[in-house]
């Protein structure tokens, strides 16, 4: 009898997707309680649930990181998602995340499906308290958790060595995951060494917040491999882009607010070491970067390979910074039809070829059109 009641109880906690958390005091005085990998789902609501490298987990629904608590994923860790927009990872305002890749032992968050194919899954999605300009504070598109707030420096943890594979899910024409989406991420947190692979939707989005990156590739995905709006300011280097599998779109596609092309914060990155590869034959949006609605942005060192259009600036409030608060400085293009091509609100042409200046050295982010040495084993499919 006592035996039975043991496999039961056992069966039952197998079964259970709601994080509890236990001290341990291996993990340098931390808490830390996996989930059941074989049905990885649920929410952590407080303490630090610390993830096994050396297993595999199936991610069959949502999870949350909520206030409070902290998720660790050591190098070497693999997540395996199956389920569409019901399987993504979630990080909530004052909650956390740390992925603890290297560069030879990625984190891996992909799908799970024997054949794996562009939207089989959501993607990772975090929500901070840095300021945005769509109001004190937004709903996410996705995840539908609260983001923004006054907290320049607020810290969401920090991101080394993943790879996101296969994500991008979408629920309808305008609401889908994008492979990493920032909804207001503050400074005080750290993304660097990460790729998106072959997403149905944008590569990185940044909506508002301060957050800074370093060494982030976008391959493949369907939409625009890097995407910002809603305010977005930060300092970022080495940047890789290049469409793959037949389509996709821009390279770059940067708004301040569609609904208010003055709304402050006013979007204003700075984006040092920049290479997007086109190519896409047919595309209907085929500008390496696209900026419009009132966004500023400062670029250096930039390499523009196999687009139609170089810079394609709209809106009078964008061009209006052209040359000053949006340019780009040491940019070597290749194979582009057109350098350079603006139009104003009503509509009409306007010479925007002040928002770049050429030079023959630039590399971009190290390797000119090639492929940088700085991606080395960490990727996949370059």
């Amino acid at each position: 009898m006592k035996n039975q009641f043991k496999k039961i109880a056992v069966a039952l906690f197998a079964a259970v997707a709601f994080v509890s958390c236990s001290e341990d005091d291996d993990n340098n005085g931390g808490s830390s309680f996996n989930l059941n990998p074989d049905a990885f789902q649920g929410s952590i609501n407080d303490g630090t649930v610390t993830l096994n490298a050396g297993t595999v987990y199936k991610l069959t629904g949502p999870i949350f990181v909520r206030e409070g608590a902290s998720l660790v994923i050591p190098a070497g860790t693999r997540i395996e998602a199956t389920g569409g927009t019901s399987a993504f990872i979630a990080v909530a305002q004052g909650g956390k995340i740390f992925v603890n890749g290297t560069a030879t032992n990625p984190v891996v968050m992909t799908s799970g499906l024997a054949s794996p194919a562009a939207g089989n899954w959501g993607g990772l999605v975090i929500c901070g308290k840095a300021p945005i300009n769509r109001g004190a504070t937004a709903a996410a598109e996705v995840s539908e958790l609260t983001y923004g707030g006054t907290d320049v420096a607020d810290n969401s943890g920090s991101i080394r060595y993943l790879r996101i594979e296969y994500c991008g899910a979408a629920f309808n024409s305008e609401k889908e995951f994008n492979g990493l989406s920032l909804f207001g991420v503050g400074n005080g947190t750290v993304v660097e060494y990460v790729q998106v692979y072959r997403g149905a939707d944008d590569g990185f989005e940044f909506f508002g917040g301060t957050v800074n990156t370093s060494n982030l590739v976008s391959i493949g995905n369907e939409d625009d491999e890097f995407d910002w709006t809603e305010g977005w300011n930060g300092t970022n280097t080495n940047w890789y882009g290049k469409k793959a599998f037949g389509v996709g779109n821009r390279g770059i596609e940067a708004d301040n607010l569609e609904a208010d092309f003055n709304a402050n914060p006013i979007s204003n990155p700075t984006i040092n070491n920049l290479t997007l590869i086109g190519g896409i034959t047919g595309s209907a949006e085929p500008d390496a970067i696209k900026v419009r609605r009132g966004t500023k942005g400062i670029f250096n060192n930039v390499v523009l390979s196999n687009f139609t259009d170089g810079f394609d600036v709209e809106n009078d409030q964008t061009i209006a910074f052209v040359g000053t608060a949006l340019k780009a400085t040491n940019v070597l293009f290749d194979n582009i039809t057109n350098k350079s091509k603006g139009k104003a609100s009503n509509g009409d042409t306007v010479d925007v070829s002040a928002v770049y200046t050429e030079s023959a050295s630039a590399n971009g982010a190290g390797n000119g059109a090639g492929v940088p040495a700085w991606t080395a084993n960490w990727t996949f499919g370059l």
